[in-house]
């Protein structure tokens, strides 16, 4: 691209209206928008209202009628099942056709919600495209998710139809997701008229009488059907997050500028051509699975991998080198507790070059700050760019990147490098006012926010203004802390609560815990202030090693405060660290700091419903016991 980032930066937020509107010429209308950008009812503005799409036609029928038929568009990869399944883009629109006949043929309507409930099976995607065919509003539910979860999803989305499966697998058990799905059915104020369940070969779930019906039985006599025009402004997806009350926020997504932004983003923040292979490893059930493992792959004429697997176990830490090679991925995208969990296993990447990864060409981190120790060892291994990026669910795609197919910055470790192109990122302290470079502040972002990012929650405006616009008159609330440096760079330090404050000083938890896992032994820490009478709050670190390390704890426990006390300073008060064997974490791959926090503080606290092993809690508790402090058990 000719125009360099600081032009096309300048565009965006100079004019919106004309930047966006040229980018919407890349997909395809069934009428044009009548107003780019609609700022009639601030805060809540729209994008492109008037016009009228279709996200399924533009992920599938588009590309059939334009040449791409016979590509691949969409490889299931399952080391669980042992299974690789390929579906060009006529079989794939053709699958999701069938499918959207047999939700019409059940009484779903545009606006009708759906919730899915399924696993990283083809059967999924199928599912979430097939709503989006007919105007359907799909809402995605982490397949396995805790029944009373479930329950106010369902009780939130009011859905007509829950699609799910009999279970899921993971490396060495089988989940029946059939109970669960039947616990919250029987929880739920609001019952859905039917359930769709795929009966999977590992698990036979049983089925209800007048309710459910079997996914296999009920595509074989449907009747495909075509795309059905969408207001650019209708409901695309409900994706729900969790609230700060503990009840989830039902994160909404249009059609038209969600699709705009998505195709925009993997061409010029991923720097994707249609046709190649892009590979984001993540579960449908979160943000990422929805904008870059199904939609923006598919919106660009890419093929997109669906894997069912870990990055380790499945069978071993070169499991993710061996999808990249076989399937000839050139981008991967992935959280940076993935790579956390290969370097522990594979310090020294022996796997890597185990395989053929002369095709690959960019690895993108994200999910959580990734610390510079890991993004250099990924860099050293791979000899790609390895480029730390930032979003939110929210937001739906990148708000920080290193825009490569743009321009290509260098890399500075911890920071997320520039603002993307329609976010206009400033750094406010608490009083409203913009701090220095390279001070710590609230990154907040000014209105309106860009296409694809959420123009509110779902039957929930007023808590859309109060979680996210309330805090600074004209700006969306990231809850991140951070800063700008010098030169223009982003900083993500940490959540907003995750900046203590020890005796009076503001420091980031993110800056320890780069420091702690910059030690040859770590290979993954957390770092959570926790009460304290005199300063108010002091650091606390949790330390897992690296596979084979020998050495005894203690040492290396000492050799970690004296890191910090000599990288940040005394002021830092970093006295108290200890070794765990891992830490907990959501399914999606984020550190449960807030969790850790409560259980040091003897606070009561809820089971987080995304907690990926319930047990870590356990082993945190026992270990903080052995250092004195205080024991509480969680709420359910």
């Amino acid at each position: 691209m000719s125009d360099t980032y600081e032009k096309i930066y300048a565009q965006s937020l100079s004019t919106p209206d004309a930047f966006w509107a040229k980018a919407a010429e890349d997909v395809h209308w069934y009428k044009q928008w009548d107003t780019v950008l609609d700022d009639s009812q601030k805060p809540f503005y729209r994008w492109f209202t008037g016009g009228t799409t279709n996200s399924c036609y533009n992920a599938l029928d588009l590309h059939v009628e334009n040449g791409r038929a016979d590509q691949a568009a969409l490889i299931y990869d399952s080391p669980v099942t042992d299974t690789i399944e390929t579906f060009t883009y006529r079989e794939l629109r053709d699958q999701v056709a069938h499918f959207a006949g047999v939700l019409v043929a059940q009484g779903v309507q545009k606006g009708d919600r759906v919730i899915i409930y399924m696993p990283m099976v083809p059967e999924a995607v199928i599912a979430m495209l097939a709503c989006a065919r007919i105007g359907a509003v799909h809402s995605v539910v982490f397949g396995g998710f805790a029944a009373n979860e479930l329950a106010t999803r369902i009780d939130d989305a009011k859905p007509k139809l829950i699609l799910s499966a009999s279970c899921g697998i993971e490396v060495d058990r089988i989940v029946a997701y059939k109970p669960l799905l039947d616990s919250a059915i029987e929880l739920a104020a609001e019952k859905p008229s039917r359930c769709i369940i795929l009966q999977r070969p590992q698990e036979e779930a049983s089925m209800v009488d007048g309710r459910d019906l079997d996914w296999s039985e009920i595509v074989e006599g449907a009747t495909a059907v075509d795309c059905v025009p969408v207001a650019a402004t209708d409901p695309l997806y409900i994706l729900y997050t969790s609230g700060t009350t503990g009840v989830p926020k039902g994160v909404v997504r249009d059609n038209g500028g969600h699709l705009v932004a998505l195709k925009w983003s993997l061409q010029n923040v991923y720097g994707v051509d249609a046709g190649e292979v892009y590979w984001a490893a993540s579960d449908i059930g979160w943000a990422v699975g929805h904008s870059y493992t199904v939609y923006a792959p598919l919106f660009n004429g890419c093929t997109t991998v669906l894997y069912e697997g870990k990055p380790v176990g499945t069978p071993d830490p070169g499991a993710f080198w061996r999808v990249i090679s076989q399937h000839g991925v050139s981008t991967l995208f992935t959280a940076p507790t993935v790579f956390r969990a290969i370097k522990r296993e594979d310090p020294n990447g022996d796997y890597i070059r185990k395989y053929d990864l002369s095709g690959f060409r960019a690895l993108f981190l994200a999910g959580e700050r990734c610390d510079p120790d890991t993004l250099l060892w990924a860099q050293e291994q791979l000899n790609v760019p390895v480029i730390d990026h930032w979003w939110q669910t929210e937001t739906g795609w990148p708000v920080g990147a290193n825009p490569i197919g743009v321009e290509t910055f260098p890399v500075k470790p911890g920071s997320c490098t520039k603002p993307v192109p329609g976010y206009d990122v400033r750094v406010l302290d608490d009083d409203g006012a913009e701090v220095e470079a390279s001070q710590i502040g609230n990154i907040v972002i000014k209105l309106p926010l860009p296409p694809g990012c959420l123009p509110t929650l779902w039957n929930n405006d007023e808590g859309y203004q109060s979680s996210y616009l309330s805090t600074y008159a004209g700006y969306y609330l990231t809850a991140d802390a951070g800063y700008k440096d010098e030169d223009g760079y982003l900083w993500i330090m940490s959540r907003t609560d995750d900046i203590i404050n020890v005796a009076g000083h503001r420091l980031s938890t993110g800056a320890m815990e780069e420091v702690l896992a910059a030690h040859p032994d770590v290979a993954e820490c957390a770092v959570v202030g926790i009460a304290d009478e005199i300063k108010g709050e002091v650091p606390m670190g949790f330390i897992v090693l690296k596979a084979g390390v020998q050495r005894d704890e203690d040492p290396i426990i000492q050799e970690l405060i004296q890191m910090v006390r000599q990288e940040i300073g005394p002021i830092a008060s970093f006295r108290v660290a200890t070794v765990v064997q891992r830490l907990p974490k959501t399914r999606s791959g984020k550190i449960l700091r807030g969790t850790m926090k409560s259980i040091a503080d003897g606070v009561e606290y809820r089971m987080p419903a995304t907690i990926d092993d319930p047990v870590i809690l356990d082993e945190i508790t026992e270990a903080l016991a052995g250092l004195g402090y205080p024991r509480q058990n969680a709420q359910s």
